[in-house]
């Protein structure tokens, strides 16, 4: 079986490192995978050591392009609407299988004329995966779930007194409410730190909102990093402000270190945090609940050690790489039985 991975990116996020897990884990399991799509270093250092072919696909045409070159492609799994665009031209006099996965809880085009596109393209698709009940719930089509999964982590008692916030700095994320929850947090009265991991178009307006809150000197701005892992495995908590998340695959990463995490009470956040401590939970842009949150949990050091505990079994039950694999895989082959 060769499956090819598409999505129309130069970047390396949450769908890129959801697509890199999924790559590898096939390829264990011999099956011939090619990748198309993302940050070329940061997939070729992702992929190292794996036997997946990567190709690039920055653009639609170049994404196009490389999809019509490759011969004897069983099935393509978009990942996106411009993916599952590219996948749907280049299937012309092509006979291959075509299934998607949604990311996001949100129907496909952001006008008439574009929702129009994607419903003639989505008559075509196969199958539809979703990363979440959530998603699941709210995108157009039937979707079979398939929750993202992370590989196991060990359990690391070697934590330092500070809050990362990791992701995409896009208007999206919500990351201002985590800089209002910092500002009226008593975490700096105590010592603690903000560390946020990311990068994207609002980073010079949130750098100017930490100064104009009063917390730039206890908040850092990382930038693109690609080691979250170890940041992951040493921080005192986690702090996801999303208000509409997929899943979450920073959450889902904390969970497997055993790191805490408070988040916003919307999308996956409630089928990963929510369905062990909904208490950590706050209303989607709430800042004083987010802080009331994270202050009891920097108060009570035996109550993160508890939480991390009870998150990282969660991690393990439900939210598996194996589970992910094993699950998209039995999709795959039941749409080529077709």
């Amino acid at each position: 079986m060769h499956v090819v991975q598409l999505v129309c990116s130069d970047g390396f996020a949450g769908v890129e490192r959801y697509l890199v897990n999924l790559a590898t884990g096939l390829a264990a399991q011999g099956v011939d995978v090619t990748v198309i799509g993302g940050a070329p270093g940061s997939m070729r250092e992702a992929l190292a050591g794996a036997q997946v072919a990567w190709r690039p696909g920055g653009s639609m045409l170049q994404a196009l392009r490389e999809l019509r070159s490759l011969r004897d492609v069983d099935l393509v799994n978009s990942h996106m609407s411009q993916a599952d665009l590219v996948t749907a031209l280049g299937r012309t006099g092509r006979d291959f299988r075509h299934v998607s996965t949604r990311h996001f809880g949100a129907p496909r085009g952001s006008s008439r004329p574009a929702a129009a596109v994607f419903a003639a393209v989505a008559r075509r698709v196969d199958a539809q995966l979703a990363i979440s009940r959530f998603v699941a719930d709210n995108v157009d089509g039937v979707s079979e779930v398939v929750h993202s999964g992370v590989a196991t982590r060990p359990l690391s008692a070697d934590r330092v007194d500070e809050v990362l916030l990791v992701q995409r700095l896009e208007p999206e994320k919500d990351t201002a409410t985590g800089l209002r929850a910092w500002a009226v947090s008593s975490a700096r009265s105590r010592g603690w730190r903000l560390r946020v991991v990311g990068d994207g178009s609002q980073r010079r307006e949130l750098e100017e909102l930490a100064g104009a809150l009063g917390v730039a000197d206890s908040v850092e701005f990382l930038g693109f990093r690609t080691d979250v892992d170890a940041l992951l495995a040493r921080a005192g908590a986690l702090l996801a402000p999303t208000p509409r998340e997929g899943l979450g695959i920073a959450v889902l990463e904390a969970m497997a270190h055993g790191t805490p995490v408070v988040a916003s009470a919307g999308g996956g956040h409630l089928e990963t945090v929510g369905a062990v401590a909904p208490e950590v939970l706050f209303p989607p842009g709430d800042a004083d609940a987010a802080a009331r949150a994270l202050d009891a949990l920097v108060a009570d050091p035996a109550r993160r050690a508890a939480l991390g505990a009870a998150l990282r079994e969660r991690q393990q039950e439900s939210f598996t790489l194996a589970s992910q694999v094993s699950g998209t895989r039995r999709l795959y082959e039941r749409v080529l039985a077709r």
